[in-house]
């Protein structure tokens, strides 16, 4: 009865070990694919609705006009107007997903194998990177 038991959850483990191996990869090629369409989108309307706004940005900047953060509603209802800076920044956002979702996976999956020393090192990383993204949003 033990041995059954046994036998049914190793089973069970390498099951969800084949799912989280093989889902990884497909999520996170997915995140690129639609990142890329996102940002060619943001290219080719830089190149048919705003030419110029690169090189105007610049000179603003060399005149000292510094522009202030944006908020997710402004960003949200910039790319709704069409704007290709804000589309541009959705898609170079979403390209940041990717080595945070690569390492969430890796940290649920040593989790799953019961790895400590693997546990620590990823999550070290993974609170690394929360942490430089939230400093990047404050500071």
């Amino acid at each position: 009865m033990a041995e059954s038991v046994r036998i049914q959850q190793t089973s069970v483990n390498a099951e969800e070990d084949r799912i989280l191996r093989f889902w990884t990869p497909i999520m996170l090629r997915s995140i690129v694919v639609v990142a890329m369409a996102v940002l060619i989108t943001g290219l080719v309307l830089t190149a048919t609705v705003a030419p110029n706004y690169f090189v105007q940005r610049y000179r603003q900047i060399q005149l000292g006009h510094l522009l202030g953060r944006e908020s997710l509603a402004g960003i949200w209802s910039n790319i709704v107007a069409g704007q290709p800076h804000a589309v541009l920044t959705v898609g170079l956002f979403m390209l940041t997903l990717v080595p945070l979702a690569r390492v969430a996976f890796c940290l649920v999956l040593f989790i799953k194998m019961r790895d400590i020393a693997y546990v620590g090192f990823t999550a070290y990383v993974f609170a690394a990177l929360i942490i430089g993204f939230l400093l990047g949003h404050i500071g």
